[in-house]
């Protein structure tokens, strides 16, 4: 299992949002190194949902329904599936990640504008702990 963070603007499509559809497909990647993110995805695969620019903050847990297909606007683009897995009783910051020993090593905080990165085993199982996310 692989596992992943992608970002979302609220005020365009929130956790909130997500949890009401129950699920969606991921769109709107316009970055190649993204899309070669989403392209690697696997069904099953854990993804971080944050909310970038109002709160800045991861705030649940999505999980990969379906994988990579052609996006039907532009077959140069992919998207995913996506579900609620689990949202989170405490949220956590970009601000504490940049300071937690090894968080601040995330490629969230390295690469703050890619929408699509990779989250390391090791992080996930921290950031759960962190949150007391309970993954089955």
């Amino acid at each position: 299992m692989n596992c992943w963070l992608i970002k979302s603007e609220p005020f365009k499509y929130s956790w909130e949002d997500l949890e009401k559809d129950t699920t969606t497909f991921w769109d709107g990647v316009r970055n190649f190194q993204a899309r070669n993110n989403l392209r690697a995805m696997k069904k099953g695969d854990y993804a971080l949902f944050y909310h970038s620019n109002e709160g800045k903050e991861i705030v649940g847990i999505a999980q990969i329904s379906k994988e990579a297909y052609p996006d039907p606007t532009d077959e140069t683009w992919v998207l995913v599936d996506v579900v609620p897995y689990q949202k989170l009783e405490k949220t956590i910051s970009l601000e504490t990640l940049k300071q937690h020993p090894i968080l601040k090593n995330m490629a969230l905080v390295r690469q703050s504008r890619l929408s699509v990165c990779p989250v390391t085993q090791e992080e996930f199982e921290i950031i759960c702990t962190l949150v007391n996310a309970k993954i089955e």
